[in-house]
């Protein structure tokens, strides 16, 4: 099966399992059911079920699964086995606050480089991360075979920003701008608009 016949809500949902399995692993489980790890989840068990289905038959009828088992397999499908490298563009206030978070790191990303206009800027010392100037965009995106990128840049530079990324060779953007990126369909953005998370929270808030 190829990875565009995956729903990428299955693909999301694969990365809250394994979550799941982590918090399992860390309390000494080594076997778990799946209702136990749907309801760990927080899905339906014929859901859960539904999802591994796509990336094989996980799992032995009356025992469950084997945590360290299932979380090794679901690492290697999202392509976590080894360090993802990303690069961010846009090391302003909120970039900044993603370079020093350390998160990241214990999930299998590691920030190889970011960019900004202003390289000069002072920023906190605990940034070990080189920030380099745009015109090294493209050629260091290409040395580096990076495929990763998270973009915090305004959003009337994002889709400029954008088009350098996906003709250096960059196939994933995680995209904090508040603009809707127009890509390939070779290339998958996932926006986080921080704005319209707290106006759809809003709306629930008496």
């Amino acid at each position: 099966m190829q990875k565009d016949d995956i729903p990428r809500k299955t693909i999301y949902r694969l990365s809250i399992y394994n979550r799941a399995l982590q918090r399992l692993k860390e309390n000494g489980v080594s076997t778990v059911s799946s209702g136990a790890l749907a309801t760990a989840a927080a899905v339906k068990p014929t859901q859960l079920r539904k999802d591994l289905t796509y990336f094989g038959q996980w799992g032995t009828r009356g025992l469950g699964y084997s945590v360290a088992d299932l979380s090794k397999a679901i690492t290697e499908v999202l392509g976590m086995a080894k360090l993802q490298p990303v690069i961010l563009v846009g090391a302003g206030q909120l970039g900044t606050a993603l370079l020093r978070y350390g998160g990241f790191a214990k999930e299998g990303f590691e920030f190889v480089a970011a960019f900004d206009m202003d390289t000069e800027r002072k920023r906190p010392r605990d940034i070990k991360v080189p920030i380099l100037p745009m015109e090294q965009l493209s050629t260091f995106i290409r040395e580096r075979n990076v495929r990763l990128a998270i973009l915090t840049v305004p959003g009337s530079f994002a889709q400029s920003v954008a088009n350098t990324l996906i003709e250096a060779g960059i196939q994933a953007i995680l995209n904090f701008a508040p603009s809707v990126l127009h890509v390939p369909e070779r290339v998958v953005v996932n926006n986080v608009d921080l704005a319209i998370q707290l106006e759809n929270l809003s709306y629930f808030v008496k």
